[in-house]
C-alpha cells in the first residue's frame, strides 16, 4: 500500500497522502459582530514564549495499527478529543480507518471511548466513493452536531480521491452525509504527474460560513508537484448551495465545488486551519524544513497581518492545530489577553509499513496580541466564549454582546470554548438578552431554528436540539412569519 514518494509528489490513495511539501466578494463580519475591529498594521513581528513539546508519543493505534497521522485536535467540553487516519485490519475493507481517541490534556494518555485502545469510529463503505479509504480527518461541533470532512477513496487509482462529509450527535458515531456521494473532487484544471486528486480537508466554521480548506493537486493554481492549499466556503455544510471560492479578487461565488481553483493560500499538503479571535486573522499550520509554519492570513485573505512562525522540531506529516469545537484558537488561561497559544500534533516518525506515525505534540506561546485593547478587540477575541455570569448563569459572548443563558447544557452547546471564570474584559460588553427556560421558539421551512428571546428579537440556533435541551418546543411558523421578528444575532457564530 505503501509505495515510495518520489520527486515530492503526493501519489493515488489516501494513505500515500503524506508527503513532504515544497521546503521554505461578499466579506462577512470578522467575528465579534458589528462592533468594528480597527486595522491594524501588516506584517508585525509577534513574541513567541519557550517552544514545547510531549515527552514522547500521545496517541496509537493498536497492534496492526502502523501508522498514525492527519490528526484533528478538538477542545471540547473539558475533554481533548482526537481524530486520525491509521488502519485496523478488522475494522471493515481493506485501506485505511478513522481511529478516535481522548484525553485530559493534550498530551494524552488517549484512550478509547471505553478506555481502551483508540476505536476505528469510521471506515470505508464498499461499492462507494470511499470504499476503501477514509482518512484526513477535520471535525467540527456546531450546536448539538459533529460534522467529519475526510479524504476518501474507493481504490489506489490515479486521480481517485474526494472530500465526503458525515455528521454525528457525539463524534463517535458517524451517517454519511450528502447520500453517500463526495462533496468535493479534482477540478482537473491541469493534469500534473501527481496524481493523488483532492482531499486532506480542512473546516472552519465563523460568522456562519463553513470554510473548507484543502489539496487539489489539479487545481489551476497549484504548484509544480501539486502542491497548494485551496478555500471554498458557503453556510451549507455539505457546500451544496451557495458556494464561494477564494480568487485572486476575493470571495466569488460558484456554481459548484468543482468551479477552477484560481488561488492557492499556501505552498504544501496537509495543512490545517484555524481562526484566531484574539489576532483576528485566519492562520495555516503547514510543514516547512524547520517544523510547522504558521502563516497568518486576514479575514478576507487580502495580506498577512503577521509575520509567520515556526514550531521547531521533527515531523514526517502535516499538522494537527489543537482547536475549539468551532475551529477557533482557543484562548490563554494564563492571560487571554495578551498570550495566544498555538498547539499542534503531528507524526514525527516512519512505521512499520514505511508511513508516519509517532503522533506527539508541539507548541509556543504568541505574545503582544492587545486583544482586550478597546471593546471591538474584546468582542473579537471572546467570540463563541461561554463563562460564568454574575447571577449564577451562563455568558455567551456573541456579536459584541453577552447573552444570559440560565441552562448550562444550553450555553455549554451553542459555546466553542467554556471557561470556569469570567475574564475581567467580559465585563466591557453589554448584556443583550436572556435566555430562559422555556423560552418561546420558532422553526420555518429552509430557516432552521431560533429562540425568541426577551428583547422580542429572533436569535438562532443550529438545531432542534438544542432547543429541546433548553426545554422548549419549536412553534411551527411560515417564512413571512420568521421574517417578521427583528432579527438578533445567531447564538452559534
Amino acid at each position: 500500500m505503501f509505495a515510495s514518494v518520489l520527486a515530492g509528489l503526493l501519489l493515488a490513495g489516501c494513505t500515500q497522502g503524506y508527503a513532504q511539501p515544497q521546503a521554505a466578494g461578499d466579506q462577512p463580519a470578522i467575528a465579534g459582530g458589528k462592533t468594528a475591529v480597527p486595522p491594524r498594521p501588516s506584517d508585525v513581528q509577534l513574541a513567541s514564549g519557550d517552544p514545547r513539546q510531549s515527552g514522547g508519543v500521545i496517541a496509537a493505534g493498536g497492534a496492526d495499527a502502523v501508522y498514525n497521522y492527519g490528526p484533528s485536535v478538538m477542545l471540547d467540553r473539558g475533554q481533548t478529543r482526537m481524530w486520525w487516519c491509521s488502519q485496523y485490519g478488522g475494522a471493515g475493507p481493506a485501506g485505511d480507518d478513522i481511529l478516535y481517541a481522548q484525553a485530559q490534556s493534550m498530551d494524552g494518555p488517549f484512550t478509547g471511548p471505553g478506555g481502551g485502545i483508540p476505536a476505528a469510529v469510521f471506515s470505508g463503505a464498499p461499492g462507494q466513493f470511499d470504499g476503501m479509504h477514509t482518512c484526513d480527518p477535520s471535525v467540527l461541533r456546531v450546536g448539538s452536531t459533529y460534522y467529519l470532512y475526510y479524504t476518501g477513496a474507493a481504490g489506489d487509482h490515479a486521480l481517485g480521491n474526494s472530500i465526503g462529509l458525515a455528521t454525528s450527535p457525539d463524534g463517535i458515531h458517524w451517517t454519511r452525509a450528502a447520500g453517500g456521494r463526495p462533496i468535493l473532487g479534482p477540478s482537473h484544471d491541469v493534469h500534473r504527474g501527481n496524481v493523488y486528486g483532492a482531499g486532506q480537508p480542512s473546516v472552519v466554521y465563523l460568522d456562519g460560513w463553513f470554510y473548507l480548506m484543502f489539496t487539489d493537486t489539479t487545481g489551476r493554481a497549484a504548484g509544480w508537484n501539486g502542491a497548494g492549499q485551496f478555500l471554498l466556503r458557503s453556510r451549507d455544510p455539505a457546500f451544496g448551495s451557495g458556494v464561494q471560492a477564494l480568487d485572486v479578487g476575493g470571495f466569488v461565488p460558484v456554481t459548484s465545488t468543482a468551479a477552477p481553483r484560481a488561488r492557492s493560500i499556501v505552498d504544501g499538503f496537509s495543512a490545517d486551519l484555524m481562526w484566531v479571535g484574539a489576532l483576528a486573522a485566519f492562520v495555516v499550520a503547514h510543514e516547512t524544513d524547520g517544523g510547522t509554519t504558521l502563516t497568518f492570513w486576514t479575514a478576507d485573505f487580502t495580506e498577512h497581518p503577521f509575520r509567520p512562525v515556526v514550531l521547531p522540531g521533527p515531523w514526517k506529516e502535516g499538522p494537527g492545530l489543537v482547536r475549539r469545537a468551532d475551529g477557533h484558537a482557543p484562548l490563554s488561561s494564563a492571560d487571554p489577553c495578551d498570550r495566544v497559544p498555538f498547539d499542534v500534533v503531528r507524526a514525527t516518525g516512519l512505521g512499520g509499513a514505511g508511513a508516519p506515525t509517532d503522533l506527539r505534540h508541539f507548541g509556543l506561546d504568541l505574545l503582544g496580541s492587545q486583544a482586550c485593547a478597546n471593546p471591538g478587540r474584546v468582542a473579537a477575541t471572546f467570540d463563541g466564549v461561554t463563562a460564568p455570569s454574575p447571577e449564577r448563569t451562563m455568558d455567551l459572548v456573541r456579536a459584541g454582546a453577552r447573552v444570559r443563558v440560565d441552562r448550562r447544557v444550553v450555553a455549554v452547546a451553542l459555546a466553542g470554548e467554556v471557561l470556569d471564570k469570567a475574564p475581567p474584559a467580559l465585563a466591557t460588553l453589554p448584556v443583550a438578552a436572556r435566555l430562559r427556560p422555556g423560552a418561546e421558539a420558532v422553526q420555518a421551512p429552509d430557516r432552521g431554528f431560533a429562540f425568541v428571546l426577551d428583547d422580542r428579537r429572533r436569535w438562532r440556533v443550529p438545531d432542534g436540539g438544542v432547543v429541546g435541551n433548553n426545554g422548549s418546543t419549536a412553534l411551527p411558523v411560515t417564512t413571512a412569519q420568521w421574517d417578521g421578528y427583528p432579527r438578533g444575532s445567531s447564538l452559534v457564530g
